[in-house]
This record gives C-alpha cells, structure tokens and sequence, in this order.
C-alpha cells in the first residue's frame, strides 16, 4: 500500500466528526478526573506528608505518570489500534483512583504517590485524543476537530468540582477519600464511551511505509518552535495551576473558594474550544499562540497585583485562556510538520517532552511556594514566555517568506 492510498483511507469527515464527539465525551470524563486531582492532590498532598515542601509531589507523580506512558500508550495503540488502547488507559485510571482512595484512608503519602502515578498513565493514552480526532479529518476540519475534543473540557470543569464539594465528605474521619472513589465510577463510564469509537486501524507494517526516521523530522524548524510552543503553554499553566489551591488556603481563602476558582480555570481552558479552531482557520496559528503566550504573562500579571479571590479568579481565567490558544495553536502547527505514516513516533515524542516539562514545572511550583512564595512562582514563567513568543512570531516570519517546515 503506497502513502497516498494510507491518506485516501483515513480522510473521512462524517466519521471524524463522529468520533470527534465520543472523544469529547471521553475528554470530559477524564478531565473530570484530572480537575478534582489537581484541586486536591496539593492539599491531599500537604496533610499525608511528614515534610510540607512535598506537598505538590503527588501532582508531579500525576504528571511523571503521564510522561512515562505516552511513549508505550503510543506503541501499544499502533499495535492494537485507538479504541483498545484508549480503554486499557481508562481501566488504569479506575485502578489508579481506587488505589489512591484506599492510599487516603491509610493515610499514606508514598501510596498516594503512587496512585496518582497511574492516573497519570491515565492521562498518557487520554493525551492522544485531540490527535485521534484529528486521523481521519481533511485539513480543514482538523483544526475544528482537535478543539472539539477539547471542547469536553467545559463540561469537566463542572462535574470536577462538583465532585469535590459532593464527595469529600463520604467518610467522615477521613477527608476527600470518597471524591478519589467516585472518580473510578467516571473512569469505567469513560472506557465504555469509547467502545464508540471508529478509527480504522491501519496495520504496523503498512503504517510505516514511507516514513522518515524521527532525526529527520525533528530537524524541522516549525515543528521545534511548536513543540516550544506547546512545552511552554502547559508547563507555565501546570506550574500556576498547581500551587493555586495551596496559596489560596494560605491566604485564608476556603477549599470551597479553591475548587470554584479551578472550576472556572477549567472551563476557559476547554470552553473557546467551541471557536479555537474558526480562529486559526482565520487568523493562522501562529497568531493565536502569540494570543495565547500574552495571556498567559497577564495571568501572572494580575496575579502579582494582589491575594484577594477576585486576583485568583481572574489570574486563573486569563491562565485557562491562555492555555487553550497556546496549546490547541501549537498542536495544530505539530499537525502540519508529519505524515499519517509517521504519526506514531512523532506524537509520541511530542507529549513525552511536552510532559517532562510539565512535571519539572508542577514539582517546582510546590517547592517555590514553599521556600519563597506566591509571587516567586508567577515570575518564574515569564523568561520562557518571551523567548517563546519572540520564535513563534520568527516562526510567522519566516512562514511568510514562503519557508515550509
């Protein structure tokens, strides 16, 4: 089978579509998981550890988790196809916040740990998603196909939440062991949505055929830049996002206060997911991660203007916008810079740096707080967001010159 006859099979935009909707679905259960994880595990975290400067590990755990799985999830997914490999990454994730409640109940940090390391694995296959909607979509609808999925997260940024206020209670001695519980029952929903799901499975052999080695495609310079793009969008969210409802209790404010203002950060992370890709098809994508980049320095702008609720609640709604614009924009330029044949290798390599970064920024962010304090955690994100946007704007340069990868 040639590459060109590979392209004709998966160009399908009634099926993605389709599909685009079930992983939307999928997105918002599983972010749901993620949402409660990071309202809690920093708190969850700062009661179980002997030594409170750990208190953020058990998010960095949640992302080394991630990081560890997205190279096998992508493997195993080439193997076996995308429904497979989604569900076995649902079912981890049931095992994964079973264990972690029963960590809560005996009151063990290291368990808890982890726990959550495999609700991050959870994540690794979840991550694959937005890339998933995106296999069989023309060029014109994969911009629109990747912000739908994403678009699940609103409805995430509810249940989340939720969640945390409704459950947290369940055993009364033992805080937030009942939320953890009630997520497994999100994470068995999960697997069976994506029993739905329709990607033709093309197999390994055939998947290969004219694919370059990942030297030769990494030495593309858009998609360094993009990768850039995308590292920096997450981890300087991941590095705010985490320390947020630890600082907010430290300054006096509830874990009910917290848990709104995670809610309203998730729902601008996922909510211009209804219009992100109009935008990019508009504005090209190199804007809107420029867009995304300035966002996320006002962010920790209005966050270092002051610790009153309304400073959290914005600083976290600019932090979620941001978010959206840098990393859907970003994953759109990835998108460009391979061929169907390659997409294994290269999306793996992709979200196992975009993680490593994420996980170095949610480890910092609990220590930083700790030692030297809110305002601290804010400036330490701006270096890297000059320097990224100063090469996306090189990167919207030189596109105009004609300079294709």
């Amino acid at each position: 089978m040639s590459v060109s006859s590979i392209n004709e099979v998966i160009i399908d935009d009634v099926r993605a579509r389709r599909n685009a909707f079930i992983l939307a679905v999928a997105q918002a259960l599983y972010g749901s998981c993620a949402s409660v994880l990071i309202t809690l595990g920093g708190i969850v975290g700062y009661s179980l550890a002997a030594d409170k400067s750990l208190a953020t590990l058990p998010i960095t755990f949640f992302i080394l988790g991630t990081a560890a799985s997205t190279i096998p999830a992508s493997m195993l997914m080439r193997k076996v196809g995308r429904r497979v490999g989604f569900i076995v990454g649902s079912l981890m994730g049931t095992f994964g916040t079973g264990l972690a409640a029963y960590a809560i109940l005996l009151q063990s940090f290291f368990l808890f740990c982890f726990a959550v390391a495999f609700i991050g694995s959870y994540q690794g296959f979840a991550v694959y998603y937005r890339y998933a909607a995106a296999d069989i979509a023309s060029d014109s609808f994969r911009p629109k196909a990747v912000s739908w999925v994403l678009v699940g997260g609103v409805a995430a940024a509810i249940i989340g939440p939720m969640v945390v206020i409704w459950t947290r209670d369940l055993y009364p001695d033992v805080l937030y062991a009942g939320a953890f519980l009630a997520l497994s029952g999100l994470t068995v929903l999960s697997a069976l949505v994506l029993l739905c799901i329709d990607i033709p499975h093309v197999k390994a052999e055939i998947a290969t055929i004219g694919a370059r080695s990942l030297r030769q495609i990494l030495s593309q310079k858009k998609l360094l830049i993009a990768i850039f793009c995308c590292m920096v969008s997450y981890s300087s969210m991941t590095l705010i996002m985490t320390a947020t409802p630890l600082a907010m209790v430290a300054y006096e404010h509830s874990i009910n206060s917290a848990a709104i203002v995670i809610q309203w950060h998730v729902v601008a992370m996922y909510a211009p997911g209804f219009f992100t890709g109009f935008l990019i098809n508009r504005f090209g994508k190199e804007m809107i991660i420029t867009t995304g980049l300035i966002l996320l320095a006002l962010s920790g702008l209005i966050s270092l203007a002051g610790n009153d609720l309304f400073n959290f609640w914005f600083a976290l709604v600019f932090l979620g916008l941001g978010w959206n614009f840098g990393f859907i924009g970003g994953t759109t330029l990835v998108l460009e810079c391979y061929h169907p044949s390659e997409r294994n290798k290269i999306q793996a390599a992709v979200d196992f740096v975009v993680f490593g970064a994420v996980a170095a920024a949610s480890f910092t962010s609990g220590s930083m707080l700790n030692e030297f304090g809110w305002n601290a955690v804010q400036f330490t994100m701006f270096p890297l967001l000059v320097v990224a946007i100063f090469l996306i704007l090189l990167q919207r340069q030189r596109a105009r010159q004609g300079f294709s990868c």
